[in-house]
């Protein structure tokens, strides 16, 4: 099945972007980066706010125009709310004022499907990326037993799920009728930009490859934590053939509005 699905083809040359754009030499297709994890000291990610202004300004050089930021929401490591997500929020957007640093920035959050999520599922709103879309994330050691059934939760309550980095879940390599089963149950796809970068290995390089090429993505985030991500970012800049790549497929990062 491996071989199967990774052979080699030809591979032909990308001129121009999907929408007969010409094509850029930075990140500016994208436009919105639509998960990362920038409020300082809640989670994972950004540990001071001088870390944060650090990691915006890379993304501006990256050639983004917008950001949304989102913390993890996980009970048993990162027990963050609304509150302290917005009101960290509202502390980057005053430092980068204060420091003359125009990106706009709003947040969401990236939540943990477990039981936790299904109680925050029916007792408050959730924060979406934007409009009804809300960014999720599972184990990446099991496959929840019952994650079809609280994706019809999600969708039954309204939200559209976007799964995030579906390429990092081993469990689902050697079976790629899973990721049409998210698909044809409602969940957009969301690419780490270093999974096609090869940040998290050949394997998941390879899955990104083939899901991308399927067509299979409808988002495209850095999912940045720190300054090594904004490193492997920057080393597509470097890399005419794969910036071309990422322009051949439509993306909804540029339709997110706030």
């Amino acid at each position: 099945m491996f071989s199967r699905l990774f052979g080699s083809k030809k591979k032909e040359k990308i001129t121009q972007a999907y929408n007969g754009n010409p094509l850029v030499n930075d990140l500016s297709f994208i436009g919105v980066d639509m998960h990362s994890h920038f409020i300082p000291a809640i989670d994972d990610g950004s540990q001071s706010i001088e870390d944060t202004i650090e990691l915006i300004t890379n993304m501006q050089q990256l050639g983004y125009k917008k950001i949304v930021t989102t913390p993890h929401i996980k009970v048993d490591h990162f027990a963050n709310t609304p509150g302290t997500i917005l009101n960290g929020l509202a502390d980057v957007k005053e430092a980068l004022k204060e420091r003359g640093i125009d990106m706009p920035i709003h947040a969401a959050a990236e939540y943990y499907i477990d039981d936790y999520f299904l109680q925050l599922l029916d007792t408050e709103q959730l924060l979406t990326v934007w409009k009804n879309e809300v960014l999720v994330e599972i184990s990446f050691m099991f496959e929840p037993i019952n994650l079809h059934d609280i994706i019809f939760r999600l969708t039954s309550k309204g939200y559209q799920p976007i799964m995030a980095h579906p390429e990092r879940y081993m469990y689902y390599h050697h079976d790629f009728d899973k990721y049409e089963e998210l698909k044809d149950r409602g969940c957009y796809l969301q690419m780490n930009l270093g999974a096609i970068a090869g940040y998290y290995g050949k394997q998941v390089k390879q899955v990104a490859e083939k899901l991308f090429d399927m067509g299979m993505y409808d988002y495209i985030g850095t999912d940045m934590h720190n300054l090594k991500h904004a490193e492997v970012a920057q080393t597509l800049l470097s890399n005419p053939d794969l910036l071309a790549k990422l322009q051949s497929k439509p993306l909804r990062n540029p339709m997110i509005q706030f």
